[in-house]
């Protein structure tokens, strides 16, 4: 794949300048601790809503989904069907309830209910959570777009690091919305261009990649049946809606975002934009890695220069030769899934006009920082308001609040920048600690739910719930893999499921121990 002109690489660095200025910008509003964890509470619903838009439209969606479609079909986007129905349970119960408690920490709520054990799981779950998060989407988007600068991988990743540190450090979560909000403007107007010249770019005009996708059942949905052995309809969207309960209920980005708006009503407004402006934009990005398959198959030498790509970057990463004969017989092994991330930045590279490339690469790049400052202001936030205030000093006046906030925000932009560096080569590690984290983080939803809607649990029933679960949540991520001989003992369950039933287990678990114990007292 040819590198970007010097124009594009200008376009590049010009635009992410102008982002840091502009976060960095809002330094004159994040003075008080109050204005940098919750810009005021003086922010409207619409530019709230935009930034929790901007969460779910990250560099990952951008890159990931069109690279899902192409390889298989849109069962995926059945995930956002499940939004509007996680926002409607969110809007009447999440956002009241965090925005009558006045409480910034998405877990304080938690020692109230159920004890400090409670709270410092919940707490140590999302703050691990965010330097993996964090170490992931630096590692994504500098692996992706790598081929494309040219640049050395690790002087990318520490770039990044260092930049989106700097004006999270400086702006505060306004600097993290209105950024956001920028952000989220320039990729959805690149979606529209990405769109407009896949369809004009085919050989017969924009109904042919319609017709060849079709034709290869690039626009389904997935299977209707009830199985829950596979990836079905009714599988992705449970999935989906426990996933945003997650991210709505207890998910400390979020819950910061609430507090922000200038009112109970702007909140509500946030959490339904976000949830609304993301389904027919995730729809768009579909249609796009749908549309990339038709337009491949109609250009075959292109086709073949993704496959040669991918095929010398895995030969490289297994440490093998890469001579032209083994490139040529992997990359003829290669299936669409293989290829699917990697078709969308060679179109934007080829096929996007000059300077347009430039800045659409840019902004993947901005909607990586946005995610990353979202987890560099939340977990300062949490650090503050959960560990030391909590353990160390209760009366901290507010210079010494800024000072840990500063720090806070400085320690764990570092630690995502080494997480990231960390995982260079080391993949099945990473996966392996994305199941370990999955672990302990998927039980905090199932523990937010009985303290908010089983009014009898306490700290012993909550205590039991949550160990059986943990208990059941490590059987079902880890049963799948025991020898043959164990076969009875395996989870059939479809993976996207764990979440699911671990939730669950805590829920049912909990109300059933509350039960009986107010039956016995």
């Amino acid at each position: 794949m040819q590198a970007l002109p010097t124009v594009d690489i200008a376009v590049l660095v010009i635009y992410v300048t102008a982002v840091v200025a502009y976060g960095s910008w809002f330094v004159r509003k994040s003075g008080t601790t109050e204005e940098f964890m919750a810009a005021g509470r003086s922010l409207p619903g619409w530019a709230v809503g935009m930034s929790i838009f901007g969460t779910y439209l990250s560099s990952n969606t951008f890159l990931g989904v069109p690279g899902k479609a192409y390889g298989t079909n849109w069962n995926s986007f059945v995930f956002s069907l499940s939004l509007p129905i996680a926002a409607m349970i969110a809007v009447a119960w999440f956002v009241p309830f965090y925005r009558n408690s006045g409480q910034i920490s998405a877990y304080e709520h938690f020692e109230k209910r159920f004890g400090l054990w409670a709270r410092t799981y919940a707490v140590i779950c999302y703050l691990l959570a965010q330097i993996a998060r964090t170490g992931t989407v630096l590692f994504g988007v500098s692996l992706a777009m790598q081929p494309l600068l040219g640049w050395d991988l690790r002087l990318m990743i520490i770039g990044t690091g260092i930049i989106v540190t700097m004006y999270t450090l400086l702006g505060g979560i306004e600097a993290v919305i209105w950024t956001d909000v920028m952000q989220s403007m320039v990729l959805m107007v690149g979606a529209v261009v990405v769109t407009g010249l896949l369809l004009f770019g085919m050989p017969e005009g924009p109904m042919q990649a319609i017709e060849i996708a079709r034709e290869a059942d690039k626009f389904s949905l997935g299977s209707f049946s009830t199985t829950l052995t596979e990836s079905t309809f009714w599988v992705v969207l449970i999935y989906g809606l426990f996933i945003n309960l997650n991210n709505f209920g207890i998910d400390q980005s979020f819950i910061q975002r609430y507090h922000t708006a200038k009112s109970d009503a702007d909140a509500a407004r946030s959490v339904w934009l976000g949830a609304l402006l993301y389904v027919p934009i995730s729809l768009l990005f579909f249609f796009i890695g749908s549309s990339l398959f038709a337009y491949y198959q109609t250009h075959p030498d292109r086709l073949d220069e993704v496959r040669m790509q991918v095929a010398e970057e895995r030969l490289v990463a297994e440490g093998i030769p890469a001579d032209s004969e083994r490139v040529r017989e992997l990359a003829s092994e290669l299936t669409p899934e293989d290829i699917g991330d990697k078709v969308l930045p060679n179109f934007i590279v080829n096929k996007l006009p000059t300077g347009m490339a430039g800045l659409l690469i840019a902004a993947i790049f901005a909607a990586a920082m946005s995610s990353i400052d979202t987890s560099l202001n939340s977990s300062a936030t949490i650090l503050l308001s959960d560990i030391y205030k909590r353990y160390v000093n209760p009366d901290v006046d507010e210079k010494g609040s800024m000072r840990v906030l500063y720090a806070g925000t400085l320690l764990w932009g570092t630690l995502g920048t080494g997480a990231a560096l960390a995982m260079i080569g080391v993949k099945s590690v990473l996966d392996a600690w994305w199941e370990l984290q999955g672990i302990f983080a998927g039980a905090l939803l199932g523990l937010f739910l009985l303290g908010l809607i089983v009014r009898k649990a306490d700290n012993v029933a909550a205590t039991i719930a949550v160990v059986l679960g943990v208990l059941s949540l490590v059987w079902l991520t880890f049963s799948p893999r025991l020898p043959d001989e164990y076969d009875w003992l395996r989870n059939s369950l479809h993976a996207n499921l764990t979440i699911v039933a671990g939730t669950l287990s805590i829920f049912l678990v909990g109300l059933i121990v509350s039960f009986f114990r107010k039956e016995t007292s």
